[in-house]
This record gives C-alpha cells, sequence and structure tokens, in this order.
C-alpha cells in the first residue's frame, strides 16, 4: 500500500506527527501548496527528506509487476 508523505516522513525519523498534522491543518485551512513545499517553510524539513520521499516512491513504481 502507497505510503502518504507525511506518514513516510515520520517512519523515516524525519518529522514528527504534531508537524504532519500542522502541515495538514494548513492545507485544511486554504493552503494550496503541497505538503513538502509548507513542511519546508516551516522548517520541518528540507529538500534531502523530500528527494527521499520521491525515491521511494519511484522504487515502489518501478516494482509493481
Amino acid at each position: 500500500m502507497e505510503n502518504r508523505i507525511g506518514e513516510f516522513l515520520v517512519q523515516i525519523g524525519a518529522m514528527q506527527q504534531y508537524q504532519v498534522d500542522d502541515v495538514l491543518r494548513a492545507q485544511a485551512d486554504g493552503d494550496s501548496r503541497m505538503f513538502g513545499e509548507i513542511a519546508i517553510e516551516l522548517g520541518y524539513i528540507n529538500d534531502a527528506a523530500i528527494k527521499k520521499y520521491l525515491d521511494y516512491r519511484h522504487s515502489q513504481t518501478g516494482s509493481a509487476s
């Protein structure tokens, strides 16, 4: 099953659950930016964490046979 970005970042220790909740709350309150954009602006993660997630997603789609 596909991991959502927030779940993945918590699993790898890049974010805490309360930080994911903060980002999701911002989106629910009308912030239309992507999860990663908000999390980076809040100082919760950096580009390297996003790259890890994208690499993970790429490895998942490549192995679906």
